[in-house]
């Protein structure tokens, strides 16, 4: 056994092993194509696989003038709210690790309340509480709301685990050379915490996608309302539709599925280029050092 070709917490299974993880293979393959083949048969049983159902889906007006608008507008809603939520999660997160109390502890009863309260009721918040406020509030104002303080609270966190993250040397070695804290954190350790922490603040982003899907409850003319309220209204499809629009969701997340997986690849092997210049010297490439 190589040192490539292993790890100190991973042993190459054996052939016992490997033929019991074989037949746990081909057992729960089984079970899903089982699965799968109730589910389609009790579609069948009610007629939804009938050609007529899906035929509004190969018209480009189906497309044109309802999915892809609320495709539009769960995209839109997506961007607008992750902005924000990233500007909430940096101010907060940053907030928690100040060295005064009158700071660091309002900082911190806000990030834990808006983490406990249920998405949901922020977005009905928004919405009905405002309007007893005698305010305007529409649906694309509270779904970017709730998914706004929700969101940037996960992300407050994210972004003070990050800090945390960095070795503390990094820090003592700025306030040696005379460095204030706010410039330690700006130059020093956010550009290194920003770095590790990125694939998880992508993942959350995804999480903040798929909860645009809420806005359904306050009529918010998104992807999820086009597939399971507008589409059917006009073609009686409703079991296609919402299939057609998972699809849809799916193929979203996997995107951004991917972009998490390709900058966490990124980060390390920055990271590894940084820990031994040497070998990217040795490899021709170029190095980064932190400053």
């Amino acid at each position: 056994m190589t040192a490539r070709g292993a790890s100190v917490l991973y042993d190459v299974p054996g052939p016992r092993t490997r033929l019991r993880n074989n037949v746990l293979t081909l057992v729960f393959g089984a079970v899903l194509l089982l699965v799968a083949y109730f589910a389609w048969a009790k579609f069948d049983e009610k007629g939804q696989w009938r050609g007529e159902l899906w035929q509004p889906f190969l018209r480009a007006d189906t497309w044109t003038e309802l999915i892809l608008p609320g495709l539009l507008n769960t995209l839109s809603a997506a961007a607008v709210a992750a902005v924000f939520a990233l500007v909430f999660g940096a101010v907060f997160g940053i907030a928690r690790l100040s060295d005064h109390r009158w700071v660091r502890l309002p900082a911190g009863l806000v990030v834990e309340v808006c983490r406990a309260i249920p998405l949901l009721m922020m977005i009905f918040f928004a919405q009905y509480g405002g309007s007893l406020a005698g305010l305007v509030v529409t649906e694309f104002t509270a779904v970017v709301f709730g998914l706004t303080v929700y969101n940037g609270s996960v992300l407050a966190e994210i972004v003070r685990a990050g800090i945390l993250a960095v070795p503390r040397g990094q820090a003592e070695a700025g306030y040696a050379i005379g460095l204030r804290k706010n410039q330690v954190m700006r130059v020093i350790l956010l550009p290194q915490a920003v770095t590790a922490m990125m694939p998880a603040i992508v993942s959350q982003l995804v999480v903040l996608l798929k909860d645009t899907a809420l806005g359904f409850v306050v009529a918010y003319a998104d992807l999820l309302n086009a597939g399971a309220r507008v589409v059917p209204a006009n073609f009686s499809n409703l079991i296609p539709s919402v299939i057609v629009i998972a699809v849809v969701y799916i193929a979203i997340n996997l995107a951004l599925g991917y972009l998490a997986t390709w900058l966490e690849r990124r980060s390390r092997r920055s990271r590894k280029v940084t820990a031994d210049p040497a070998a990217a010297e040795r490899a021709g490439g170029e190095v980064a050092f932190v400053r």
